[in-house]
């Protein structure tokens, strides 16, 4: 359910997730031709199609996840496994930006919102799984002194 922190935190996190499609990770202000990644002066995850599926799974899981709250075992599978894609596609993302350095030269290349927004993943994938342990107990503890 929504009222549930998990929940809040989860959507947060697909939010993040899923905004990476959107925004940039880094530009240039003019196309650089001997670069892969800033040819078109934009390096984002339609540059690669291994970036678009690591970060598209990761915000769909999140999403999943939201609507598994009775089966938080499960719940928290899927989230860590989000949590992986996301942080694989970060590695990716990183991998391809240091072997297209050499292309780019001497053009200044300026950070996007994009390059933040795995991060904020991490950050709010690890509360959600958190809460969801916190709950995962609080049950457990109840079903004992029954």
């Amino acid at each position: 359910m929504i009222q549930r922190i998990q929940s809040i935190f989860l959507l947060l996190a697909a939010a993040s997730g899923l905004g990476v499609l959107a925004l940039p990770f880094a530009s240039t202000h003019e196309g650089v031709q001997s670069s892969t990644l800033f040819s078109d002066k934009v390096y984002s995850i339609n540059d690669n199609i291994g970036l678009l599926i690591l970060f598209a799974v990761a915000g769909a899981l999140s999403i999943a996840a939201i609507f598994l709250y009775n089966n938080r075992q499960i719940q928290m599978k899927i989230g860590r496994i989000a949590l992986v894609s996301n942080i694989l596609g970060i590695v990716l993302a990183v991998i391809l930006f240091w072997q297209d350095l050499a292309g780019i030269g001497t053009s200044a290349v300026e950070d996007g919102l994009g390059g933040y927004l795995p991060f904020l993943y991490i950050i709010f994938s690890a509360l959600a799984l958190r809460a969801i342990k916190k709950d995962e107990t609080l049950v457990r503890s109840a079903d004992r002194l029954r």
